[in-house]
């Protein structure tokens, strides 16, 4: 065993308690490095706050880490982000997966609006604009 057990067991009960903002469920590649060694794992979902990455080994609480998605026709986008919850390997279920939960963590403003954007155009590609319009909050309410 890894060391970690007892923070694995400490997340939170309620996945919808840690989010701020609504999700996408997009597939992406996720590369990063732990260690020297190079890691291609896949998102689960994506907001305009953080994703969470599917792995069996998941980095541990409070690491910080830089990580590159990739979308489809090779777009890239690096990214600084924190892991803030980890669902381990064998508390994994099919719907609730192995993996750890990752906050983005932004420079200045400016970075932050340039992922907000680029993630919004992501789930207008991806889920259409109604759905995506809902899941950020920014269709009319009238």
């Amino acid at each position: 065993m890894s060391g970690r057990e007892d923070l694995e067991h400490a997340a939170p009960p309620s996945i919808d308690d840690r989010r701020g903002d609504g999700r996408a469920p997009i597939t992406l590649r996720v590369d990063y490095t732990r260690l020297n060694s190079f890691f291609a794992d896949y998102t689960k979902n994506i907001s305009k706050g953080g994703t969470f990455i599917r792995t069996n080994n998941p980095l541990d609480l409070g690491t910080e880490f830089v990580f590159v998605l990739v979308m489809p026709e090779d777009r890239t986008l690096e990214l600084t982000g924190v892991v803030k919850w980890i669902v381990s390997e064998a508390d994994a279920t099919d719907d609730k997966p192995a993996g750890m939960g990752i906050q983005f963590v932004f420079a200045d403003d400016a970075q932050r609006l340039r992922v907000e954007a680029f993630v919004a155009d992501l789930m207008h590609e991806s889920l259409g604009p109604a759905l995506a319009e809902k899941l950020l909050g920014t269709k009319d309410q009238g």
